[in-house]
């Protein structure tokens, strides 16, 4: 793999240059990554363990929580210590791994929250064909699936970064790579490349979030012929994921659909998706869920 450029490392400007508002960052990112780590964690200890756990949704939760933990850890510790350091470089290749990894995580979570929502649409609305539909086979055929999507996605992203010249400046105004903040940085007309960014990554999300709109009407719809206890059961459920959904889409339809242009904002709302929504993700699904409360009592009973 040559290298069509002169630039060996990058400088990541991060989220704010002031010494005192770096020394907040530490200390606010630290507590906000070590309790992603450990809500994600314990989700996936909890279903891994728990015998009560065994539907679809949670073999999904599982999967969610893990990519979550590992798509935090992608750009949190990085920021995290560059918060503390006086020279915020990366160099060219890990630069490149951390644009494959970001895309790579993301995509896994795209994928687990349509399956999410697959599994509700068949366990509401095809109630007696759930078990069959929905099997073990089916769900690990599933995720692996997904996975294979990711990887296919993120590789796709990283030749399309390599295939990007540098010859002038090497600061990015990001606090971890990224495609569009690289992009200002070619000495190279960027346009159809970031064509084909927005025509993948910007499609990936507006399609999925279009399939989750569909699948909620639908949902919706069918809750009509259930009972009061059945569409409030439903209804909690279905609520706690469109809430992850929003809260993950909106700020990645944002960044991801827009021309190359970086603007302020731009870095707040890649920390609210990078950052906000693996921390948030268990924190939904834990507190507007019984059975994994349940399971998690039992679980430090058990230990202690």
């Amino acid at each position: 793999m040559a290298m069509n450029n002169s630039v060996t490392e990058f400088i990541l400007f991060g989220l704010t240059q002031g010494a005192e508002q770096q020394k907040a960052i530490f200390g606010i990112f630290s507590i906000l990554y070590l309790s992603t780590l450990l809500g994600n964690f314990l989700i996936v200890v909890t279903i891994k363990t728990s015998h009560t756990l065994g539907s679809p949704m949670y073999f999904f939760l599982f999967y969610l929580s893990f990519a979550d933990a590992c798509f935090s850890t992608t750009t949190t510790p990085r920021l995290i210590v560059d918060a503390l350091s006086q020279k915020k470089t990366i160099a060219y290749l890990e630069c490149m791994t951390q644009v494959f990894a970001v895309h790579f995580f993301g995509c896994v979570e795209v994928f687990v929250l349509i399956l999410m929502a697959f599994d509700r649409y068949v366990a509401i609305c095809k109630p007696l064909r759930y078990t069959t539909i929905m099997s073990r086979g089916v769900c690990g055929m599933l995720v692996i699936l997904g996975w294979v999507g990711s990887c296919i996605h993120s590789s796709a992203q990283i030749f399309l970064a390599l295939k990007l010249p540098f010859c002038g400046s090497n600061v990015i105004d990001h606090y971890f790579c990224d495609l569009q903040p690289l992009l200002k940085l070619a000495c190279v007309d960027a346009y159809v490349i970031n064509l084909l960014v927005v025509s993948s990554s910007g499609a990936i999300c507006m399609v999925s979030f279009m399939l989750f709109l569909i699948s909620y009407v639908v949902i919706l719809y069918s809750l009509r012929n259930h009972s009061a206890e059945g569409r409030r059961k439903a209804l909690s459920t279905c609520t706690s994921h469109f809430i992850v959904v929003v809260i993950f889409f909106g700020p990645c339809i944002l960044i991801y659909t827009c021309p190359p242009t970086t603007l302020p904002m731009d870095k707040m709302v890649a920390v609210f998706y990078t950052i906000g929504t693996p921390l948030l993700n268990p924190l939904i699904y834990t507190l507007r869920n019984a059975e994994v409360k349940n399971a998690m009592k039992k679980l430090w009973c058990s230990k202690l």
